[in-house]
């Protein structure tokens, strides 16, 4: 078994590139084969070495290994061209010199006859004539019979080659296209199975017929759905990011996008959450479905938020960490990451609004809830503070469990309920009302800063 994820760099990884990439990566590791990742870089207006490394930096995040790679095609031009040579000398492909107004006349005339436009094959019997001219090379499709192939996800598909033109297989400019590219590298680099979205089908019978002419064994072919936007509309940036590392620096942890997007087109009964020994054990062509999917945002949440409470909580501390470095936060001095983690994991949805919440643990708040100062920041709350102020300044085992006493000693001699405390403490030592709870947000704020705004908000009151 051998698969491969073959993207062109002209942009980012995004949410189907890496879907195609892990439905491939699952179907090599379940059937204990090899996955290659080769780089379809021939449209070198567009191919950066940028997007090569996104699409790398996207694979490495999402933990996707491959045994093979990356290959790039522009580094296998000696090989197409033999290729193209031999088709040439086989009459299975010929030089055609028509000019671009012929052909955009033939066009105009073919859809004012409403007619599929196509090729009408002007120069396919010229037998290797060769011009001192511009031209390109068409690949001499079947002009009877038909291509049937059983498509692992569709069921059987059948095209006619009357449907067919002839193909171009090299451009005027003398770089072979995608379609005679892709045949030869899945023939040299015996692919068995070709894993890739819907939008390819068109091009699978083609890409059959040329391997047929080259005597070339045929790969199995499972074509995936599209996933469209909630609103059943392409997937696009107005859905929410569609790039992969996007979704890094967004808080996301690889796990929870690797087993939404697994979620995207199969199932296996009920089951939401995977590990991936889960889906290596249980995947499969045969579920995945035809129909498009559907990318909701609020799903993605929610099991990212799943892995955040279930993930070993030293890992999320190790993710969070790196956000807090992108934003030039100096962690060293705060709380340890892990009790951040353990305190706020069933209050955040991503490691972006975790860390939005801990800022109040390593520096200084800058603004103030007003209304909510207005509201309990009063002067009835001063004695409460001094007392409490006192008390914690002569803790000298500072945890959340003598945290709490002292606070139970405040709330007994004053005659108070709990939030009657908490909720003045939240505001003078986070700004605002929400925070874990009371006793974990001042552990966490440590003692030394703990006192500082409690005395602060003291004088202001």
């Amino acid at each position: 078994m051998r698969t491969r994820f073959a993207p062109s760099p002209t942009g980012f990884l995004h949410l189907g590139g890496a879907r195609t990439a892990l439905y491939s990566w699952l179907y090599a590791r379940k059937h204990g084969g090899q996955f290659i990742l080769r780089i379809e870089d021939t449209d070198q207006e567009r191919s950066t070495k940028e997007a090569v490394d996104a699409i790398i930096d996207g694979m490495n995040w999402l933990g996707l290994d491959y045994d093979e790679g990356p290959i790039f095609q522009m580094d296998r031009m000696d090989r197409y061209k033999h290729i193209l040579d031999k088709l040439i000398q086989e009459d299975k492909a010929y030089r055609c010199y028509c000019s671009k107004e012929r052909l955009e006349v033939l066009r105009e005339a073919q859809m004012q006859a409403k007619e599929k436009p196509r090729y009408d094959g002007h120069c396919r019997d010229l037998h290797h004539m060769y011009r001192e001219e511009p031209f390109v090379v068409r690949f001499k499709n079947p002009q009877t019979g038909s291509v049937l192939f059983n498509d692992l996800v569709r069921g059987p598909i059948e095209v006619q080659n009357s449907e067919l033109d002839d193909l171009v297989i090299l451009r005027s400019d003398g770089v072979p296209t995608y379609n005679f590219c892709v045949v030869i590298d899945d023939w040299d680099m015996n692919i068995t199975t070709v894993i890739r979205g819907d939008d390819h089908i068109n091009n699978t019978p083609r890409q059959i017929n040329i391997l047929r002419a080259l005597d070339a064994p045929l790969p199995h072919y499972a074509h995936l759905p599209m996933i469209l936007g909630s609103d059943g509309a392409r997937l696009s940036k107005r859905h929410g990011a569609v790039s992969v590392m996007q979704y890094c620096e967004d808080g996301y942890l690889p796990e929870a996008l690797l087993n939404y997007l697994v979620r995207l087109g199969w199932s296996h009964g009920d089951q939401e959450f995977f590990s991936k020994e889960d889906m290596i054990q249980f995947f499969d062509l045969d579920r995945v479905t035809r129909a498009p999917a559907s990318f909701s945002v609020e799903k993605l949440q929610w099991i990212n938020q799943h892995y955040l409470k279930t993930e070993n909580p030293d890992y999320v501390a190790g993710c969070l960490a790196k956000i807090f470095h992108t934003r030039g936060v100096d962690i060293s001095k705060g709380p340890a990451l892990v009790d951040i983690v353990k305190a706020l994991r069933e209050r955040s949805k991503t490691l972006v609004e975790m860390a939005d919440k801990a800022t109040c643990f390593f520096s200084n708040f800058q603004t103030y809830d007003l209304d909510a100062v207005a509201k309990f920041l009063t002067s009835e709350i001063v004695p409460v503070f001094e007392m409490l102020s006192s008390q914690l300044m002569t803790l000298k085992n500072w945890n959340t469990e003598a945290i709490h006493t002292i606070l139970q000693t405040c709330l007994t001699e004053f005659k108070l309920k709990l939030p009657q405390l908490a909720q003045p403490l939240r505001v003078a030592l986070t700004g605002t009302t929400n925070s874990p709870s009371i006793d974990v947000t001042i552990y966490l704020i440590g003692k030394e800063r703990t006192l500082e705004l409690m005395g602060k908000a003291i004088k202001s009151m």
